[in-house]
């Protein structure tokens, strides 16, 4: 069954909600790194995942990630969108690449 969250939002199908876990702004060693060096979050947390996607018999194949799942996903993933000044993203789940245990 799909997750919504406190943001009244529930994605539909096969999409997941994901907020992303921003990178460090400071290395090990005490540089700062600037935005334009930044690479693109690839990690984040799965705030809700729709019901799954329908096969052509109409059956539901449900998904493999739910909310509360820390996943890996592709760089360039997903819907970006702003919720509440929180930057979220809008993916299907076959963007995400792996789930973090």
């Amino acid at each position: 069954m799909a997750t919504k969250t406190a943001l009244n939002m529930r994605p539909l199908a096969d999409r997941v909600i994901v907020e992303p876990i921003e990178q460090e702004e400071v290395t090990s060693t005490g540089l700062y790194i600037p935005e334009t060096a930044k690479e693109k979050p690839q990690q984040g947390n799965v705030l809700a995942a729709g019901p799954g996607r329908t096969d052509d018999n109409g059956k539901i194949i449900k998904m493999d990630v739910k909310a509360g799942d820390k996943v890996l996903f592709a760089k360039y993933a997903g819907t970006e969108i702003k919720v509440d000044g929180k930057k979220l993203l809008i993916m299907k789940e076959a963007d995400i690449l792996a789930i973090v245990e």
